[in-house]
């Protein structure tokens, strides 16, 4: 079963999913939230291009201020 990583994620850069997947941040494929059905086709593409990340890391100087923003879609960096 494929994990789709929707909106919620973008900007964050926390990278703690890797050990525990966040709430209403990553979903089974078969339960992706209506309103973020777009993210399928978007992490299918992006996983392509971008490297899996397999440990969790230090999060940016930045990733706080971006905890709870919404309608963050406009500033996914493909």
């Amino acid at each position: 079963m494929a994990f789709v990583v929707t909106e919620s994620c973008i900007k964050c850069k926390y990278t703690d999913c890797v050990e525990v997947c966040p709430v209403e941040a990553i979903f089974s494929e078969d339960e992706v939230p209506a309103g973020q059905e777009e993210f399928k086709k978007i992490n299918a593409d992006l996983s392509k291009k971008w490297p899996v990340i397999a440990e969790k890391k230090p999060a940016p100087a930045d990733a706080k201020q971006w905890e709870g923003v919404a309608d963050k879609k406009k500033l996914l960096e493909t």
